[in-house]
């Protein structure tokens, strides 16, 4: 299924790309749209969790740097018959925590070091759980074309938009209300469809996580503290492109919570505690 949402996001980016292009160009213009698009589809999966672990200037750790979060990482994998994952650790008081990669087998986990500080070893257990379930579920894919291919046409909108306003183009085609329109609202459209995708895993994410940890109250507690740490403080270097990617949005507020990739964190603490009651 998440191979079928792949192909569909990377399509419907195509085509955002291509009506960009066309709205900014005309024809050629959506000629140079498709060349890109296919050399940003092909980079996106091949190199997309390079370029979001970059972006927040993860950096990669082994056992003898941090001895006691690597072993977690690497109980947890064993208890989810996963490949060990690549640890990194984002330096930044804030409290989050993503997955990225290609697959189980080139994936990666990072963590802040907020959330290193902030959480007792069980909660810390359960976030990591958490995310090596979005690697076992294979999300990590989507999730991270998603955040790559949104940030692009975000980029190439605002530049469209300057474009319209100080310049004009040589074929006519391309120009109009209609195009300066679309250039507006393709960002918009891009997110709508990074929302589409995130929500309903988070809750999935959520359960696989409480079963390999073994302690849904414990991701509850987790869950409940990271949001109030991320209402407190934004992480730095923040990207509304990858905020999908994130166990809890680093966005809060204004635009953040009206296109908001995750359900309210009330909602999945009331699945843990269904699902720790149940196990009672």
């Amino acid at each position: 299924m998440n191979g079928l949402k792949t192909v569909f996001l990377m399509s419907a980016m195509m085509a955002l790309f291509l009506l960009v292009g066309y709205a900014i160009g005309g024809r050629s213009g959506m000629t140079i749209a498709f060349v890109f698009s296919l050399v940003m589809n092909f980079g996106s999966y091949w190199f997309s969790d390079k370029i979001v672990l970059a972006m927040y200037k993860a950096q990669p750790i082994t056992r003898e740097q941090s001895p006691k979060f690597y072993d977690m990482v690497e109980q947890l994998a064993q208890n989810a018959n996963l490949p060990m994952p690549k640890v990194y650790i984002i330096n930044d008081p804030t409290p989050n925590a993503f997955a990225t990669g290609r697959n189980p087998q080139n994936a990666a986990v990072a963590a802040t070091t907020g959330i290193l500080q902030g959480l007792n070893n069980e909660e810390l257990a359960g976030v990591m759980a958490h995310e090596l379930a979005h690697v076992k579920h294979r999300d990590i894919l989507i999730s991270t074309i998603a955040a790559t291919l949104v940030g692009t046409i975000s980029y190439i909108a605002q530049m469209a938009g300057w474009a319209a306003m100080f310049g004009r183009s040589d074929d006519r085609e391309g120009n109009g209300i209609g195009g300066l329109f679309l250039i507006i609202l393709s960002p918009i459209i891009a997110m709508l469809l990074q929302m589409a995708i995130s929500r309903s895993r988070e809750f999935s994410a959520d359960a696989g996580g409480a079963e390999i940890s073994g302690n849904p109250m414990a991701l509850a507690s987790a869950l409940q503290k990271i949001s109030r740490g991320n209402q407190m403080n934004h992480l730095r270097n923040t990207n509304p492109s990858t905020a999908h990617m994130f166990i809890i949005s680093p966005l809060f507020g204004g635009m953040g919570k009206l296109f908001s990739t995750h359900p309210p964190v009330e909602q999945r603490i009331a699945k843990l505690q269904e699902i720790a009651a149940g196990r009672r």
